[in-house]
């Protein structure tokens, strides 16, 4: 194979109770990349559509991550790379994860699939180091493997994929202000109050069994994040007027996505979540601050090959 086409799903990471531990992938919204075989072993960033991205090899997540894989392999194979970004880096929607995850899928299908899942997910992970400093996998897993994630241990790595539950769609709104994954991190507590930490492993284990059960309820009731969230609200103009707001239009349940800005607020069925998209962002105009909305159902693919 000399040519690949591939798209790479956003996703929202920690989905409240699970910080670094939870992830699922959203259908549509997304990255494409095109990765063409070179007659050298050059890696070169041929164009970048929809954000204003390093073209250094050295300093740009999806040819950062190719290299490492290529390097390794030893083909002493070349690529020219095409980037088209369906949303915008610094959203909270996996930005970095999108890259390194399907540019880690793409070079793999580019070479016949030599790595196996979990050798996809490592290097995925050295596109989060090279943004933010720490190798996450919470992102790139979802974005991955597709649907919700659980990463049960990083040394060594153990990744479960959870069920979908039918009908489950969520609703986003980003703001658009922008948050570096790093200054997030920096907002947060070093410890936590043991009273915090059995709340958060109780919502995480209900958020758990609601998602095998398909039981929906018992999931908004586990969207609850008692460590991370009322830190990083402030960080984010309006965020509990608007989950008011939202709550009271029988929304499961509103969360911070990653690191923010974007928010989330799952929701049973399409229509819901559509309902929800405009009553966010007819709420948000009260900040005087432009966001971006969506609607989208859980897509189980992950990372795939497109025409």
């Amino acid at each position: 194979m000399d040519k690949v086409k591939v798209f790479s799903p956003a996703t929202i990471a920690n989905v409240s109770c699970g910080f670094d531990t939870l992830g699922v992938a959203l259908d549509d919204l997304g990255d494409e990349m095109t990765l063409t075989k070179r007659t050298d072993n050059q890696l070169v960033i041929t164009s970048i559509q929809g954000a204003d991205l390093p073209t250094d090899p050295d300093r740009n997540v999806v040819s950062w991550v190719i290299g490492k894989i290529l390097k390794d392999i030893n083909t002493g194979t070349g690529v020219d790379i095409e980037i088209k970004k369906g949303f915008k880096p610094g959203s909270g929607l996996g930005s970095s994860a999108a890259s390194g995850a399907g540019a880690a899928f793409a070079v793999n299908e580019l070479l016949g699939r030599p790595l196996k899942t979990n050798q996809l997910i490592a290097y995925a992970r050295e596109g989060e180091r090279l943004v933010s400093g720490a190798p996450i996998a919470d992102n790139v897993s979802a974005a991955l493997l597709g649907g919700f994630i659980l990463v049960r241990s990083y040394e060594p790595l153990e990744v479960i994929s959870l069920p979908v539950p039918d009908n489950l769609a969520v609703a986003v709104i980003h703001p658009q202000i922008e948050i570096q994954t790093a200054a997030a991190r920096d907002i947060l507590p070093d410890q936590i109050s043991m009273s915090s930490a059995i709340t958060q492993w109780a919502n995480l284990g209900g958020l758990v069994s609601a998602l095998y059960e398909g039981d929906l309820p018992l999931f908004g009731r586990s969207l609850r994040d008692v460590v991370v969230e009322p830190h990083r609200k402030k960080l984010i103009p309006g965020f509990d007027q608007l989950k008011e707001v939202v709550m009271d239009h029988h929304a499961l349940g509103f969360g911070i996505s990653g690191s923010g800005p974007s928010l989330f607020a799952f929701c049973e069925g399409m229509s819901k979540a559509r309902e929800l998209t405009q009553l966010m962002q007819q709420e948000y105009v009260h900040t005087g601050i432009e966001a971006k909305v969506y609607a989208s159902v859980i897509s189980k693919l992950g990372c795939r090959l497109i025409d």
